[in-house]
């Protein structure tokens, strides 16, 4: 087990490039099940999720390569295996091996999902589209039994806006017979990317980023080649600590239209930003204005990015207040700020930050993959040495995180945890 550690006060300076997107690759990779030949997705972020799910394919009998940024899957050997525990509990995104396992299989055994602990995030939308397609769901020992003895198309209206249960649906009905439309369907460019991956595999799929998706199903489909899209919440990171610590900073591949209500929210706190094709320039402004933000899906104010924007808000003079709507509990990183002297309370749904302040060093432990980024946000702008735990959390969404902000000029490196430390972590 490792902390993280940041000397901040440094400023940074250059170039900085944005991996392929984590909330992509963790349902591309799930999607390869439903080919019948290799499938390679380039562009893949180096993170452990990625590796999990590599880990879970081969467990059902799949042949993968992983060098570089770039997976071959070869799904002509998968079998059907349960997978009722084990790897499942590391990440939230295993719940898309159900509907791909379900779509090439007609059943699948996968035990409940894992991943941060966000307040409830139940799936009762994902299984109500896998019944509405034909399949019978159960809840037996902690595990999700998915059988059907074949899939039908049909018409499906999401309570809310999911973008699991979009993607979800999406993977079990490309095999069904007859057309399948989803009715109040997610827009993420996540969505997007994985519609391609389908298309280009041979799916028929229509409407893909906006709220009605129509699918017709196919008899099968087959490997081809894919690049993933980048990671905009990766990108969105980097603006934002760009803005509260950079001297001109350029952020490289990104797609600036992805970024847009962030891009709004830092110029009218007085943030200098230059879009260009795929990239964003970023220079920092001479007096930050506080603002008030509100989450919303997709095209609205992204609720990842909520706690890293949080604690660069503490450099802003006034008082900004951050609602976060789609995740009430996205909070636990406001204790941790205030270790670090930041004046922020929370109410209900809301975080009230009162600025500026200046930051302290100190020691914190993140609780989630979000929150330890909004604390590697507040190390760099604090005097002094911040040390934080919890690293496998960012471990999981920030690909070589150490060396992309070093090569910007930061100070910050990682350390083995003492026994005593661990022991220390176990007993909280």
């Amino acid at each position: 087990m490792d902390k993280l550690k940041i000397a901040g006060g440094y400023p940074l300076k250059g170039t900085i490039r944005v991996s392929g997107a984590k909330n992509s690759a963790v349902a591309l990779i799930p999607a390869t099940i439903l080919a019948d030949s290799p499938v390679t997705i380039e562009g893949l972020p180096d993170i452990s999720d990625v590796e999990i799910l590599k880990g879970l394919l081969e467990e059902i009998g799949g042949t993968v390569q992983f060098q570089d940024d770039e997976m071959t899957v070869d799904p002509s050997s998968m079998i059907p295996m349960p997978l009722p525990n084990g790897k499942v509990k590391k990440l939230r995104a295993s719940y898309y091996l159900m509907g791909a396992m379900l779509g090439r299989f007609k059943k699948a055994v996968i035990g409940l999902p894992g991943g941060c602990y966000l307040g409830p995030r139940p799936i009762d939308q994902h299984i109500k589209g896998f019944e509405a397609l034909g399949a019978q769901v159960t809840n037996e020992q902690g595990a999700i039994y998915l059988r059907a003895d074949e899939l039908r198309g049909a018409r499906i209206y999401l309570d809310v806006v999911s973008v699991g249960a979009t993607i979800n649906i999406m993977l079990a009905a490309v095999l069904a017979k007859g057309r399948t439309v989803i009715e109040n369907a997610a827009k993420e460019p996540e969505i997007i990317d994985v519609a391609t991956l389908l298309t280009n595999m041979g799916a028929k799929i229509k409407g893909a980023g906006t709220d009605i998706i129509r699918i017709d199903g196919v008899e099968k489909l087959s490997g081809c080649r894919h690049t993933i899209i980048p990671d905009r919440i990766e990108a969105g990171t980097f603006m934002i600590l760009a803005a509260a610590v950079g001297e001109g900073v350029l952020v490289d591949n990104v797609i600036p239209q992805h970024l847009e209500s962030l891009i709004a929210k830092l110029r009218e706190m007085g943030v200098s930003i230059e879009t260009r094709d795929d990239q964003v320039f970023v220079s920092p402004g001479s007096k930050l204005k506080a603002v008030d933000i509100k989450t919303l899906v997709y095209p609205g104010f992204a609720t990842d990015l909520q706690q890293p924007i949080t604690a660069f808000l503490t450099r802003a003079e006034g008082s900004s207040v951050v609602t976060d709507t789609i995740y009430g509990a996205r909070f636990k990183h406001i204790d941790e700020l205030r270790r670090m002297n930041a004046n922020i309370k929370v109410e209900g749904r809301s975080a009230i930050i009162n600025g500026p302040v200046q930051l302290q060093g100190a020691k914190v432990k993140a609780s989630d993959l979000r929150a330890g980024a909004a604390l590697v946000v507040a190390g760099l702008m604090a005097e002094g040495i911040t040390e934080i735990t919890g690293v496998d959390h960012i471990d999981r969404g920030y690909s070589q995180l150490v060396d992309k902000l070093s090569g910007l000029g930061a100070t910050i490196w990682r350390e083995k945890l003492s026994s005593e430390e661990i022991e220390q972590l176990k007993s909280l």
